[in-house]
């Protein structure tokens, strides 16, 4: 390359290409404790400038906020961006603090349109089903959704944490342009199952939290004492505890590699996922999440490393070996259904 621009990938067969690192944004205003909206802007800019083109949001982070706080930044570049967005983890009524799961038509056709509000843009160019009600028929929610996209209210679709049939009988409905799931040295449940078949369909694998929400970058040790009462990774079992020690030990191959190439133990992590692109014949683009110009800068500039195939060798049992599940209620994840 000439610049300093990372490669693209296609979304789906007939989705648009973008960048092949995106941007999570979702710490940005929710999850992660408190942020600076300055510093956030200017990542968000400079992520634009690396090629960055993909940009992650949903409706539940932060009741609507992160969409409202992008949407400046979407405007202003509107041609340059792909927004992506979700809906299914509604908030009830009598208890703000809790989500629940609902897939059905009338929650879908309200949450598009608050959302296309609050994103304040014509249309959706990527919308994904968050998490998977198991009352309602995918293909029931896929159909929705498909109106939706002859409406022009949404350009693709996607899923989210859905199992390997899901996404079979979700594609016999309307051709899915990504599923979005964890994937890191930490979590490589999804490759028995829905990579094969994300692969087998045409489908691009979106990887969130390859950085294992920060732990794969040495950020922090235990969550419980290093983050912040707001932080719900103190409410991750891995992160915690008897697990968080166990895993933190596990670090150690990551920081050999990382020393090997005169980069950090994130930009080794970030590359791994980058080269299951390679090692499982689909477009790959995972979507580490920052608040730093700084850090987009160095998670971008992952995308040129190469791992040798003794490095692949040397990080390979890691996931075999983590302590602790993904979630404190794994049902909402592919793993808890496959």
């Amino acid at each position: 390359m000439t610049d300093s621009r990372i490669p693209t990938a296609r979304l789906g067969e007939n989705g648009p290409e973008v960048g092949v690192q995106g941007l999570g944004c979702m710490g940005m205003s929710f999850a992660y404790g408190p942020a600076d909206e300055k510093e956030s802007r200017a990542t968000l800019e400079r992520a634009l400038e690396l090629g960055v083109t993909l940009y992650d949001t949903a409706d539940a982070y932060g009741a609507g906020e992160n969409e409202k706080f992008l949407s400046p930044f979407f405007r202003a570049h509107r041609d340059e961006v792909v927004i992506a967005t979700k809906f299914a983890l509604a908030v009830p009524p009598d208890d703000p603090t809790r989500r629940i799961i609902r897939n059905d038509a009338p929650y879908i056709r309200q949450s598009v349109d608050a959302s296309l509000a609050r994103l304040d843009v014509d249309v959706i160019d990527l919308y994904y089903m968050h998490r998977r009600d198991v009352n309602v028929p995918i293909e029931e929610t896929v159909g929705v959704m498909a109106d939706l996209v002859r409406e022009g209210k949404v350009k693709q679709l996607g899923l989210s944490e859905v199992t390997a049939s899901e996404l079979r009988a979700a594609q016999q409905v309307h051709p899915i342009a990504a599923v979005q799931s964890e994937w890191s040295l930490f979590s490589r449940d999804i490759e028995d199952q829905v990579v094969p078949a994300a692969r087998e369909l045409g489908v691009t694998l979106v990887a969130y939290s390859p950085l294992g929400r920060g732990f794969l970058t040495g950020s922090f040790a235990d969550a419980q004492q290093d983050l912040t009462a707001d932080d719900f990774r103190r409410q991750q079992p891995r992160f915690t505890g008897g697990n968080a020690a166990a895993n933190a030990a596990l670090l150690e191959p990551v920081r050999a590699v990382a020393a090997a190439h005169g980069a950090t133990p994130g930009q080794i992590a970030l590359a791994w996922v980058q080269q299951r692109s390679r090692a499982h014949g689909l477009p790959v683009v995972p979507i580490p999440g920052t608040r730093k110009p700084s850090r987009v800068e160095e998670n971008t500039a992952a995308v040129a490393l190469a791992l040798t195939e003794e490095e692949l060798a040397l990080l390979e049992p890691i996931a075999g070996k983590v302590a602790g599940d993904r979630y404190p209620d794994m049902r909402f994840t592919s793993a808890g259904r496959e």
